[in-house]
């Protein structure tokens, strides 16, 4: 039963029971399948932009904790789990779901989509540095100040308004 409990093998039960999950959807075939697929895309899309906007915060709090100790160590694994558990999956989903609409509705010729992605591939650059952040905190490297989180704390909550006005206004 140990093995079980091994990161790798939680992960992948996870993605086999989301896709069993999504399957059961696709074969179920509801009249309103989209509705479907545009629910669950904004609540992986909600998911991943609270967990983009609270890892910064917990790493202006880590710069506060000194190295080695159970407070540092408390966010070490605060931080990991948060990427892994929650703002991972959700990009992943947001990703999956959004690209699936777009193709689905033909929303590809749309201007305010390319301008969607452009922010969302911003987005997710973001996710990228932020994981190398977690891994620097885990291995005591942090090489940034508070300052710094306080202001990069702010990039996810700018493109989330700019990709909300963009697919609720349309404005090209």
């Amino acid at each position: 039963m140990e093995k079980f409990n091994q990161p790798w093998w939680r992960a992948a039960i996870a993605i086999a029971v989301t896709m069993a999950l999504f399957a059961a959807l696709i074969f179920w075939s509801p009249s309103n399948l989209t509705l479907w697929l545009k629910a669950f895309h904004v609540i992986a899309a909600i998911a991943w932009m609270a967990g983009m906007l609270y890892l910064p915060r917990l790493f202006v709090y880590h710069c506060e904790a000194e190295l080695g100790s159970k407070q540092s160590e408390t966010f070490k694994l605060m931080e990991r789990r948060l990427l892994r558990a929650i703002i991972n999956p959700a990009m992943i989903a947001t990703w999956v779901l959004g690209l699936w609409l777009a193709f689905d509705q033909g929303y590809f010729r749309s201007g305010w989509l390319h301008g969607k992605l452009v922010l969302v591939l911003a987005l997710s650059a973001l996710h990228g540095l932020f994981s190398r952040r977690v891994r620097d905190f885990a291995a005591d490297r942090n090489t940034h100040s508070q300052r710094f989180y306080r202001i990069i704390n702010e990039v996810p909550a700018v493109l989330m308004i700019g990709i909300v006005i963009l697919v609720i206004v349309k404005p090209f």
